[in-house]
């Protein structure tokens, strides 16, 4: 046995060796060969395989999960458990393939064995009008997606429900939302992927009739569907309803789910509620309803996960449901992102994070069995396939290599995710990568089967370019020039591309997104961008001033957790920007604002001050149009104003500072808004603060 065990090990350590399998011919199973072949001839332009080649066989056998790969002369075997395991073999062969016209190398190892680290991999789909791209895609383009997926190492996926917070339909719609979800659902189980259902309930749920009608409402969905595998039903975001009524309610659903499909899970999310609200819901847990899979844990939910899974029966296991969509206003704010980006780019741009979902994903391993990456369409593109790689053990970098050979056709592109996230580091005056980033990417050429992936990264890269130029000629009080002008025009056409091969809505009067926030961000490529500067008028009362929301111009802004040890900065100020423009007759001072979520204080923190001289605080309260009251506490003992709510938006008020908060030369000011709030937790949002010496002495 100990000979047997030496000679597979030695076999499994051989080294790969570099064969083209753009001629073999696959066979075996019935959705991964013809997958494979398809997908090669795709990119080799190789119709007809040779027979003289070492084939490539697939074959069905095993208990685990996962794959595995045998290479000899002969031939190469892929070997799984299911349909799904060979899928996600081809998968391997098709990212690790460099393919160029008539050839598709790859160096394959004498065998190679990989499994999943969790079993639940899997993205949300929006058929919606919210949706930056998917509202206006087609059937075949959905099929070709969740393919994708499977290639990449998903589980499954999910949909949302036609009926969520969202408009019913559409006006770039193809097709109605229930022929579309079905094929999806069926594109799925064709892969032997899971097929999951997320289900908002935001009605009244008083009585039972109310529950019945919901209950009877969800039946109808799951008729019209295919066999639905996984219940996931939000608390809240949307959705209001409170623990005691809501479990009944989902335990309702989940008796009509296991009616259709005995072995459907069911999920609930601690999204929205307020700590009265999450202290129910765990007590709802405590009483151990045997209906319920486990929990999701997303966005809006007041306690880390950390805590949830403290706080979660063992016998319910945890998920995550990660926003990897956003960059502001989000469950993942990028820290200190330059003003210049925020007020162009917005919230729903094209992000690739290499190093931020991973730094994510590694700070939440070991709390989690799984994930449902909450996404918004094809802006987070890399993001998603990056989050199944992750699940299966790998790295940004593995993943960044596999998207460029599989999607782009050139090696060069793996760098470009990495070089894109660095561009948003910094002041985009100062970052001199940005132009360097353009340029490789202007290097990269695509290969037969590059689909609009390059394009998307190319939109990135002169987005970028064009705010760091804009900016230094506005600084510079110079007009913004001919260089400017082609990067708007590059701009311009590459929108236009997008939308024709991903349907990425840029812009809404152009091709008819939502709104700006929901990646159209082209309509806020010429907005303003250079401020005016502060309030000019007390320039000369020597105050000590806060541009709080602008890395650069926050001095004494307490900046607490930083985004790698805190990535959902629970314990961190937060720079973010208003739904405004200076269009609007704002500042871009007053745009930007620094704010804290839930119950952690937004702190302002002063030394060497006069010990002689009193003090007033001036504070300019803005940030998004709702407003709750705030409350300012100096040195934790001083209130210098109890909770009040703007009067406007912007307002700006002044306030005393108490002799002895400043007697020891140092002062901290706190802005807190109403303890146990739930929802987003945002709303402390303050845009700028001048610490103003008053003239008479003490």
């Amino acid at each position: 046995m100990r000979i047997v065990a030496l000679a597979l090990a030695l076999l499994a350590a051989a080294p790969a060796e570099a064969r083209d399998i753009a001629r073999a011919c696959v066979t075996g199973d019935p959705v991964a060969a013809p997958l494979l072949a398809r997908r090669l001839a795709e990119g080799t332009g190789v119709a007809t395989c040779d027979r003289k080649v070492a084939p490539i066989r697939f074959v069905i056998e095993g208990t685990a999960s996962g794959f595995v790969i045998r290479e000899d002369r002969k031939a190469t075997q892929i070997s799984a458990r299911d349909t799904l395991g060979l899928v996600q073999g081809a998968g391997w062969l098709l990212r690790k393939a460099d393919v160029t016209p008539g050839r598709a190398v790859v160096a394959i190892p004498r065998r190679l064995a990989e499994a999943p680290r969790t079993d639940v991999r899997m993205t949300q789909i929006g058929y919606r009008a919210k949706n930056n791209s998917l509202d206006a895609w087609t059937i075949p383009m959905f099929e070709r997606r969740v393919e994708d997926m499977a290639l990449w190492g998903a589980s499954g996926v999910q949909v949302i429900a036609p009926v969520s917070d969202d408009a019913p339909k559409s006006p770039l719609f193809p097709q109605p939302p229930i022929p579309t979800l079905r094929s999806i659902g069926e594109a799925a189980h064709r892969l032997g992927m899971r097929f999951a259902l997320y289900y908002p309930m935001m009605g009244e749920y008083a009585d039972a009739a109310a529950i019945a009608k919901e209950t009877a409402t969800l039946d109808a969905l799951l008729g019209e569907l295919p066999r639905v595998d996984d219940l996931y039903v939000p608390g809240g975001d949307p959705g209001h309803t409170a623990p005691p009524r809501l479990f009944p309610l989902v335990g309702a659903a989940a008796d009509v789910m296991r009616r259709r499909n005995p072995a459907a899970t069911v999920w609930l999310s601690t999204q929205g509620f307020d700590a009265k609200g999450l202290e129910a819901f765990y007590a709802e847990l405590g009483k151990r309803p045997a209906w319920l899979t486990g929990v999701f844990a997303g966005p809006q939910t007041r306690d880390p996960v950390a805590l949830q899974r403290q706080r979660v029966p063992a016998r319910y296991r945890l998920l995550l449901y990660p926003d990897i969509a956003h960059t502001m206003h989000a469950q993942f704010p990028i820290p200190e992102w330059a003003p210049e980006f925020a007020l162009t780019q917005g919230r729903e741009p094209i992000n690739p994070q290499p190093g931020a979902q991973s730094r994510i994903w590694r700070h939440f391993d070991g709390l989690h069995s799984g994930f449902v990456t909450y996404s918004e369409g094809v802006a987070d593109d890399f993001n998603q396939l990056l989050w199944f790689r992750l699940g299966w053990g790998h790295d940004a970098q593995d993943a960044a290599a596999d998207y460029a050979r599989m999607f782009i056709g050139d090696a060069r592109a793996a760098a470009i995710p990495a070089r894109l996230e660095a561009n948003w580091v910094g002041d985009p005056a100062a970052n001199v990568g940005i132009d360097a980033t353009l340029a490789k990417v202007d290097a990269v050429r695509p290969g037969r089967a590059a689909d609009w992936r390059l394009d998307s990264f190319r939109y990135r890269a002169v987005y970028d370019a064009l705010v760091r130029h804009r900016t230094i000629a506005g600084r510079a009080g110079q007009p913004e020039g001919a260089q400017v002008a082609a990067l708007r025009q590059r701009l311009d056409d590459l929108a236009g591309r997008l939308f024709a091969t991903a349907r990425l809505q840029l812009s809404v009067a152009k091709f008819g997104a939502s709104h700006v926030e929901r990646g159209a961000n082209l309509d806020r490529a010429d907005t303003q961008i250079v401020d005016l500067g502060p309030d000019r008028s007390r320039s000369a009362e020597s105050a000590l001033y806060d541009d709080l929301g602008n890395p650069r111009a926050e001095p004494h802004l307490v900046r607490g957790t930083n985004g790698v040890d805190d990535p959902a900065m629970f314990g961190a100020a937060i720079d973010g920007i208003a739904d405004r423009t200076m269009a609007d007759g704002w500042r871009m001072a007053q745009l930007t604002y620094a704010e804290a979520l839930y119950d952690a204080p937004l702190r302002l923190r002063y030394t060497g001050l006069d010990r002689t001289r009193r003090y007033r605080i001036a504070v300019t309260y803005a940030g998004e149009d709702y407003t709750l009251p705030i409350r300012l506490v100096a040195d934790g003992s001083y209130e210098i104003h109890p909770p009040r709510k703007r009067r406007s938006n912007p307002e700006t008020a002044e306030f005393d500072i108490p002799a002895a908060a400043t007697a020891d030369g140092t002062l901290e000011l706190a802005f807190t808004r109403p303890p146990g709030m739930g929802g987003s937790g945002r709303g402390a949002q303050i845009a700028e603060t001048w610490l103003i010496p008053v003239k008479d002495a003490r």
